[in-house]
């Protein structure tokens, strides 16, 4: 098992920073280059979640914890932002909180889609948390079936 830990400010360019980070965290499980955009691509969409939708216009702190065990990689992204009033809203495809700005409101439907699991704990004005995890190899493959 190997744990890390980043901790950033919810500032967009870290949006690159982090989802480069879980990638080469990932190596050691021997992704294809297929999972690994899997991975980057859902860690983008949490995190920009957390900058548009949690801070907004304040700044505050971004979390991504990631552990690797077995040929799992499990990953939590957090903030203390606004948090999410209506969850089962929220990860409605096309809904999105910020309809005059160009939103798909597709973030959460591409995480679900790219990861092995995924789900959303949150707290309206305590913050919200992210967990998804991607198996790699073999699991992989039974995943998929």
């Amino acid at each position: 098992m190997n744990k890390m830990t980043l901790s950033f400010l919810s500032k967009s360019e870290n949006e690159v920073f982090a989802r480069n980070v879980v990638a080469a965290f990932a190596l050691p499980l021997n992704p294809t280059l297929s999972e690994l955009s899997d991975v980057k691509t859902a860690v983008s969409e949490a995190v920009t979640n957390a900058i548009v939708h949690g801070y907004g216009t304040e700044e505050g702190w971004i979390k991504v914890e990631c552990e690797i065990e077995g040929d799992a990689l499990h990953i939590t992204v957090s903030d203390s932002g606004k948090g999410i009033e209506d969850i089962e809203q929220a990860l409605t495809p096309f809904f999105t909180t910020l309809p005059g700005e160009e939103r798909s409101g597709m973030g959460f439907t591409i995480m679900q889609t790219f990861m092995s699991s995924f789900s959303v704990r949150s707290k309206k004005g305590e913050g919200t948390e992210v967990f998804m995890s991607k198996h790699f190899g073999a699991r992989a493959d039974e995943d998929a079936r």
